[in-house]
């Protein structure tokens, strides 16, 4: 490089980064996301990239998001992109509050719609328009102490595949006497419960505009038989899925329904034989289904940077082959994943995500889920028969969808 030219940079370094930072584009991020975890990552491998661009991210809590969005709408202070649950994406854009990415998406030379998933793309899609992308997904499945099954005289190969294989297994897993239950799973009053329940739900027949059904009635009936009989514990009605997988963890569980979030913790605590298998169907049935968890990158319609904003979506999706190994996801698009961890667990999740169904989507969604909540709760605590309880939901969400 030419030392003369690098004189004049010196002599006018400081007119000159005035001017750089005159033009830099400022990017307002908002994630649920810690520092060193996914967004914090990749915004400052894109600003290394991207020198132009500078990106302020900021931590929100999952529980505080809407809340925080909705107040910063109002107030004209709403960042340009935000993370958001993927239930959420239709209540947003129903009210106009999201850019719709169609446009941009058919532009792009690196997003391609037909890529990601069904799951994942009804989760941003509402009445014609996709208002996001995945920054990944989640899902649920039967993890199961292999061990436990080869002491019970039960073939680990031979995992449960139906409902009657499953409440079966886990009758002879249960050891009262050492505090051992044969499944864990949540039923708790709040958006996790309603996300573990749906996929038995979905695999019967009905879906989460249709729970007044005997293939609903049935799968109710179940857990709640689970309870009765002792097989899971009635903590189950107050316990999260991080909770419930720690019972598991800890060996007071032999089986338990979770996602592949789950995983470093529980290869870091447990010295047995972890497997998994997708979550088993009603007997004769022929309609598999899954839990589609996660959230996706949104851009605000209010953003006065909407081709920057877009940019760096792209370059989020960009990354979507490493979002298992390095960040827990599993991808929502069909991407290459390059010697995944756990590579057996991995399989079972990659299937189960060919499945996975978005909660929704409905501008309404808490008001459903609040109700099918409600159902779960009173059946299981005997105030309402399981058919009562559906019956009650359906009424209270025919009148939010109808």
């Amino acid at each position: 490089m030419d030392m003369k030219f690098l004189g004049v940079l010196t002599v006018g370094g400081v007119a000159l980064a005035t001017a750089a930072s005159a033009q830099q584009t400022e990017l307002d991020l908002w994630t649920i996301d810690d520092p060193g975890e996914y967004h914090y990552v990749l915004a400052e491998e894109y600003m290394a990239l991207h020198p132009e661009v500078k990106i302020n991210v900021r931590t929100v809590q999952l529980r505080d998001m809407v809340n925080d969005l909705a107040r910063a709408v109002a107030t004209g202070d709403a960042p340009d992109i935000t993370y958001i649950d993927n239930p959420e994406v239709a209540l947003f854009a129903s009210r106009g509050l999201l850019m719709d990415l169609t446009p941009y998406i058919e532009a792009s030379d690196v997003v391609h719609a037909d890529d990601i998933f069904p799951g994942p793309l009804a989760s941003v899609s509402y009445e014609g328009g996709i208002y996001g992308l995945p920054r990944g997904a989640n899902t649920i499945a039967l993890y199961y102490n292999a061990d436990m099954f080869t002491a019970a005289g039960l073939d680990p190969d031979q995992p449960p595949a139906t409902w009657d294989e499953l409440y079966e297994a886990a009758k002879t897993l249960t050891r009262p006497d050492d505090n051992v239950y044969g499944l864990a799973f949540s039923a708790v009053a709040t958006e996790e419960g309603t996300f573990q329940f749906l996929p038995w739900l979905q695999m019967a027949g009905g879906d989460f505009d249709n729970v007044n059904t005997a293939g609903a009635a049935e799968a109710l009936s179940l857990w709640k038989q689970f309870i009765d009989e002792g097989i899971a514990s009635r903590d189950t009605l107050i316990r999260s899925q991080w909770d419930s997988t720690g019972t598991f963890n800890a060996g007071s569980a032999a089986m338990v329904i979770s996602g592949p979030w789950e995983l470093p913790r529980m290869m870091s605590e447990v010295e047995f034989d972890v497997r998994a298998t997708p979550l088993p169907m009603p007997a004769g049935g022929d309609t598999r289904a899954s839990a589609l968890g996660e959230g996706d990158n949104v851009i605000l319609a209010s953003t006065d940077a909407p081709e920057a904003s877009f940019a760096f979506l792209e370059y989020l999706y960009s990354q979507m082959d490493r979002v298992w190994n390095e960040f827990g996801y599993l991808p929502a698009a069909d991407v290459e994943v390059v010697d995944p961890k756990f590579p057996e667990i991995y399989a079972t999740f990659e299937e189960s995500m060919q499945f996975a169904r978005n909660r929704g989507p409905s501008p309404e969604w808490p008001q459903i889920s609040k109700a099918i909540q409600g159902a779960i709760q009173s059946s299981l605590t005997g105030q309402a028969s399981p058919e009562d309880a559906l019956a009650r939901a359906q009424s209270q969400i025919d009148k939010v969808v109808k």
